[in-house]
C-alpha cells in the first residue's frame, strides 16, 4: 500500500510540474506570453483603417477593466500596449485627436484602431463609419513600468 501511495504521488507531481512549470511563476522568465508577442512597444507610427465603437459596446468592460464610455477618449488596439497615449489623425481631412488605449481590438481585418463615438465625431469618421488614419504613439508603457516616448512626442 505504501508503494502504491508513493507511485501515485510521483505520478501526480509529474503531472503538476507539466501543467505548472516552475518558469511560469518566475517573473524574469524569457518566454513571452501569447498576448505579449503581438504587442508593439516601439513607439513607431502605423497607418490603417479606423472604426468606432458601436452602441452595443457602451458600458461594457474594456480590457483594462474600465467601462466603455462613449464620451471618453478611449480606444482599442490589437498591437499597442494598454495605457498607451496616441494621436490618431484622419488622413482624409487632417482632423486629429489624442486617445488612450484601454481595450483590445478591432477584430476586423485591416483595422488598426477603434475609437469612442465622441472621438469618431471629432475625427469626422462617424458618418462613413471608417476612415484611413495614422496612429502615432505619444507615450508607450514598457514591461518594466517605465514609459517610452513615442514618435508623436518628439
Amino acid at each position: 500500500m505504501k508503494r502504491l501511495r508513493a507511485f501515485v504521488c510521483m505520478i501526480l507531481s509529474c503531472c503538476l510540474s507539466t501543467v505548472y512549470p516552475a518558469s511560469a511563476s518566475d517573473p524574469h522568465a524569457k518566454a513571452k506570453s501569447t498576448h505579449e508577442r503581438g504587442i508593439d512597444r516601439s513607439g513607431k507610427p502605423r497607418k490603417g483603417e479606423a472604426s468606432y465603437y458601436g452602441h452595443k459596446f457602451y458600458k461594457k468592460k474594456m480590457a483594462d477593466g474600465t467601462r466603455m464610455n462613449p464620451q471618453s477618449d478611449s480606444a482599442a488596439s490589437k498591437t499597442l500596449p494598454l495605457g498607451t497615449k496616441a494621436r490618431v489623425t484622419n488622413l482624409e481631412n487632417g482632423n486629429s485627436e489624442v486617445v488612450q488605449i484601454r481595450d483590445r481590438g478591432p477584430y476586423v481585418k485591416d483595422r488598426i484602431v477603434d475609437v469612442s463615438p465622441q472621438t469618431a465625431d471629432k475625427l469626422g469618421i462617424k458618418k462613413e463609419g471608417t476612415a484611413p488614419v495614422e496612429v502615432k504613439p505619444i507615450e508607450v508603457p514598457q514591461p518594466d513600468g517605465t514609459v517610452k516616448p513615442g514618435t508623436a512626442s518628439r
